[in-house]
C-alpha cells in the first residue's frame, strides 16, 4: 500500500494504460483468517486490484441493484440487518394474520456459500445483462482471479464479491417470486426464510428450492441448517431469535459479546456498539449489564 502511494499518480495513469490496451491483469491475494464470528479465510488483492474493484462496483451497483428484489438485504444501500428484522416481523405479523393463526419460517442456508460460486455461472448471468464485450472481458479477468476448487469461489475480501453474488442469487430470488409464488421471502446473503400458513406447503417446496438452487446455480443448502418452525418457538435469524411480539438476542452472539467486551476492556467504541446493537431488540437487562460492565452505570 504504502509503495503504491509514494507514486499514486503514476500508479493510477498506468492502470488507466493497462484498462484502455487492455492489457490489464489482476494480481495475486493475500490470505488470513479471521474469527467473526466463525473461522474464516479471506483474501485480500493488492491496492492496484482494489481501486479497480471499487471503480467497478460504483458503475455496475445501481445497474444491478434495480434488478434486485426489495427483500433483499445483504450488502446492498439503504438495506442492511435491522431492515431485514423489521421486515421478518412485518411478514410474521401478516402471514399470521397478527398472531391469529400459526405462521410457520422455513429456514435455510447455502453450503459454502462463496467457496462454491460457479465462475461459468456466473459470467453467463453478467453476459446475458451486459452488451459490451470489454466490460465482460474485465469482469472474467477479476472473477477469474481467484478460485477455492475448478472454476468456482469467489474470495471474502473483495468489493465486487459481494455484488456478485447479489446478481448470483438473484436468479434464486426471482424464481422464488415469479416461479413458486411465494409473497413473504426475505434473503440475507446465504441465509433466507419463508413464511406461510400451511407446513405442509413448505415441506413440498423445500425438494423444488433444492432442485433448482442444484440445478441453476451448482449451489447446495446446508443439510443441518434447515427448519421449519413456528413463529411461537421461536425463529433463529441474523444473530436474534424472534417470536411473535418480541425478539432476544442469540445465545452465542451474547456470549461473544460479553467476551469481546471484556477483551477491548475500556474501549469505547466496543461498548457504544454493542449497546446500539441492543436496542434492536428486547435486550433491557442486557443492556443494564453491559453498562456495568463499562462503569457507565
Amino acid at each position: 500500500m504504502q509503495l503504491f502511494r509514494l507514486n499514486l499518480i503514476d500508479n493510477i495513469f498506468q492502470l488507466h494504460e493497462d484498462l484502455a490496451n487492455h492489457t490489464y491483469t489482476h494480481g495475486p491475494y493475500q490470505a488470513f483468517r479471521i474469527n467473526d464470528p466463525k473461522p474464516r479465510k479471506i483474501h485480500k488483492s493488492s491496492v492496484r486490484d482494489r481501486l479497480l474493484h471499487h471503480a467497478v462496483y460504483r458503475i455496475l451497483y445501481p445497474f444491478f441493484d434495480r434488478m434486485f428484489i426489495t427483500d433483499s438485504y445483504s450488502c446492498r444501500l439503504q438495506k442492511g440487518t435491522h431492515k431485514a428484522m423489521n421486515r421478518f416481523r412485518r411478514f410474521a405479523w401478516q402471514e399470521s394474520q397478527n398472531h391469529t393463526r400459526i405462521c410457520w419460517v422455513l429456514k435455510c442456508d447455502i453450503r459454502k456459500f462463496f467457496e462454491n460460486i460457479n465462475h461459468e455461472i456466473l459470467l453467463n448471468i453478467l453476459i446475458e445483462r451486459i452488451s459490451d464485450n470489454k466490460i465482460t472481458a474485465l469482469l472474467e479477468n477479476i472473477i477469474g482471479s481467484f478460485s477455492s476448487g475448478p472454476s468456482r469461489g469467489l474470495p471474502l475480501g473483495n468489493l465486487t464479491s459481494q455484488l456478485f453474488v447479489n446478481i448470483y442469487m438473484n436468479e434464486f430470488d426471482q424464481a422464488v417470486k415469479q416461479v413458486f409464488g411465494i409473497t413473504h421471502y426475505i434473503r440475507y446473503a446465504d441465509d433466507f426464510v419463508i413464511f406461510y400458513h400451511d407446513k405442509s406447503r413448505l415441506e413440498e417446496l423445500l425438494p423444488k428450492f433444492a432442485d433448482f438452487l442444484e440445478e441453476h446455480l451448482s449451489l447446495e443448502l446446508h443439510p443441518k441448517k434447515i427448519s421449519i418452525k413456528t413463529i411461537a418457538s421461536g425463529i433463529d435469524f441474523l444473530g436474534w431469535v424472534h417470536f411473535p411480539n418480541h425478539r432476544v438476542l442469540r445465545t452465542t452472539t451474547k456470549r461473544r459479546m460479553f467476551r469481546r467486551i471484556a477483551e477491548r476492556k475500556g474501549n469505547e467504541t466496543t461498548i457504544q456498539s454493542y449497546l446500539g446493537l441492543l436496542r434492536h431488540g428486547n435486550a433491557r437487562k442486557l443492556q443494564v449489564v453491559v453498562d456495568k460492565l463499562a462503569g457507565l452505570v
